[in-house]
């Protein structure tokens, strides 16, 4: 019996001695392995654009500490919560978090839901469905600054194509971009005509993506089409709805160059005034830069709630 244990004890000792070895040998590996070799080279790149990023980060958030105005090196000896009291009180803050809300949820919802009529109706096989995809998805291509500038010629008041379609029903014409009630719907409707060719060729990729069966299966069981779009496909474009919904946000929140762009630096009005205008304006006009700081953390903070969850569903679906 002793001796069996001995085998026994000795067998383990041996295997525990060839794991040691064979990890230390994937060590030794490793260590000589070009990856490990070429870190030095990409430590100084790496460091100098975390630094750029974050260290940006953190420097604004430590300015809006402050009540640096720009002209004296900010005094970092009394670090309060001011600027945020000040920005959570002040009208035109939170005037400007409203149209912010609003543009993001009217475009997104819209953009989204015009999207995904558009994918289904190319899914259906339709003539010149190449032709109508590339149509709806060229805007996508153009820039925030064509982009605005083009609907400033289309929304003109005097000789714009909008006024002038209207105009043949004996509507019109309106100052699209010049009335406080209409400003904020125009802008909106120009963002979607830019971003709706992504949002169609996200929920088409979805779409293609699910097997052909389940139309069949659902036509034997005399379900109409709607009747299967509705209950059926859509309920399963879960992913790329929470995709195309994330970005469109982020595209509503990056909107400043858009309005910059068809108003002007200071001539953005109330009704379309956002977070990122209000920003840029107490920063280099009225020279409030701890303000101004603040305002862009509050922003920065709006980013990561609609990013952190996004994450979190794509790292659950085993995507990360």
């Amino acid at each position: 019996m002793a001796s069996s244990e001995d085998t026994v004890t000795g067998s383990r000792s041996i295997a525990a001695g060839e794991t040691r070895g064979d990890w230390r040998d994937r060590a030794r590996r490793f260590s000589k392995s070009d990856f490990v070799r070429s870190l030095p080279y990409w430590f100084i790149p790496f460091s100098i654009m975390g630094l750029g990023v974050y260290g940006g980060i953190g420097w604004n958030t430590l300015i809006s500490l402050t009540d640096y105005e720009g002209f004296q090196p900010p005094d970092f000896t009394d670090l309060d919560f001011s600027m945020y009291v000040q920005a959570l009180q002040d009208p035109s803050v939170i005037l400007v978090t409203k149209n912010t809300f609003v543009l993001m949820v009217a475009f997104t919802t819209i953009t989204m839901i015009l999207g995904l009529f558009l994918a289904i109706v190319l899914d259906r096989g339709i003539r010149y469905r190449e032709k109508i995809q590339t149509i709806y998805l060229l805007p996508m291509a153009l820039s925030f600054v064509v982009t605005a500038q083009f609907w400033l010629w289309m929304y003109n008041i005097n000789n714009g194509l909008v006024n002038a379609v209207i105009g043949l029903f004996g509507l019109g014409p309106y100052n699209w971009i010049g009335n406080p009630d209409l400003v904020l719907g125009s802008v909106v409707f120009a963002l979607i005509w830019q971003f709706s060719g992504y949002a169609m060729v996200v929920f088409l990729a979805g779409l293609q993506s699910l097997p052909d069966d389940q139309f069949e299966a659902a036509r034997i069981d005399g379900a109409s089409t709607f009747k299967t779009y509705w209950r059926v496909i859509i309920p399963q474009l879960k992913s790329s709805s929470v995709s195309a919904a994330v970005i469109l946000v982020i595209f509503a929140l990056k909107a400043f160059t858009f309005l910059y762009s068809m108003f002007g630096q200071y001539r953005v009005p109330r009704a379309t005034d956002i977070l990122a205008t209000l920003m840029v304006r107490e920063a280099f006009q009225l020279q409030n830069w701890a303000f101004a700081a603040a305002i862009a953390t509050i922003l920065l903070v709006m980013s990561l709630a609609v990013i952190a969850p996004y994450l979190y569903y794509q790292y659950k679906q085993g995507s990360l």
